[in-house]
């Protein structure tokens, strides 16, 4: 992961800050300010507070209780004063009951939430954390196994906003001494596995090309516009090309192809939902104005 020292960075859902301490160390960046979702008592009983008061004697900030889609939850923040923000390994909480898990997935699955929550997560990076004149980077590292996998991390989560992606690169945990993947709401360490960095901006591809070609080593898969013809592969398992169109069709009628074909129907169920409610809150604004 390349971090311009001139950068001013946002870490997102840290769990232990074992990350934001490593980065703050290892690639000194302009400015630090380091996130957790949990409270700092949870953090002390389910880890204990080391790398916490390690920043804070670097002057480093540290908002704990953070959730990245909930504004009342920000804090002291300094909106729009960002030129990274970076979200490890993100996933949802764990369901504190099986009502609860019933609750939130009666009507979307856990792949459709975790979905949703990462585009919450870059569409408040664009809206509320990066200033519009610096870098404007979204990143997001994730592991390369299910059900990651499934999220389709490149392609769904910034549908039908401004937000482009970028491009991806691989995430090499060596350049980040003392960085321990945590579980969520446990406190074992995870085992390394390979994970990838997806980049987004509101910004364009090549504009990004430039700063990243001039100043980065790292090999980045840019999001360039594939040779192979649509009709040739498969848009949702990011597959092909096939050799004919019988190969296809075995494709189609796996086991694998159909569960990445009901998550996508979910999602763009849920997109609609989206779509309508903002179009339901806009108006009902519009109408409490005109009063």
């Amino acid at each position: 992961m390349y971090i311009n020292p001139k950068w001013r960075v946002l870490t997102v859902g840290d769990g232990d800050l074992s990350f934001s301490a490593s980065l703050l160390k290892y690639h000194q960046p302009q400015q630090l300010t380091a996130t957790i979702y949990d409270s700092k008592v949870c953090l002390q009983e389910k880890y204990d507070d080391n790398y916490y008061q390690q920043l804070q004697q670097e002057n480093c900030q540290v908002i704990t209780g953070f959730d990245v889609t909930d504004k009342n939850t920000w804090g002291t923040l300094k909106q729009h004063s960002f030129d990274v923000v970076i979200f490890q390994f993100p996933l949802l909480p764990a369901f504190s009951s099986k009502q609860a898990f019933q609750a939130q997935c009666e009507t979307s699955s856990v792949n459709t939430l975790n979905r949703a929550l990462l585009r919450q997560y870059l569409v408040n990076c664009f809206a509320y954390f990066l200033n519009e004149k610096g870098a404007q980077l979204a990143l997001i590292t994730s592991k390369n196994v299910k059900p990651y996998l499934q999220w389709d991390i490149e392609k769904a989560l910034h549908r039908n906003t401004d937000i482009n992606y970028i491009g991806r690169f691989t995430f090499d945990i060596s350049k980040f001494p003392g960085y321990k993947v945590r579980n969520v709401n446990r406190n074992k360490h995870v085992k390394s596995t390979q994970g990838t960095t997806y980049i987004y901006s509101l910004k364009s591809l090549d504009t990004c090309k430039t700063m990243f070609d001039s100043d980065s080593t790292e090999y980045i898969t840019y999001n360039l516009k594939s040779r192979i013809p649509v009709q040739k592969t498969c848009q949702i398992c990011r597959t092909g090309a096939f050799a004919s169109e019988r190969d296809k069709l075995m494709h189609l009628a796996t086991k694998k192809h159909q569960q990445m074909f009901d998550y996508d129907q979910q999602w763009t169920n849920y997109l609609q939902h989206e779509s309508i409610n903002q179009l339901s809150a806009a108006n009902n604004e519009a109408g409490s104005n005109n009063e």
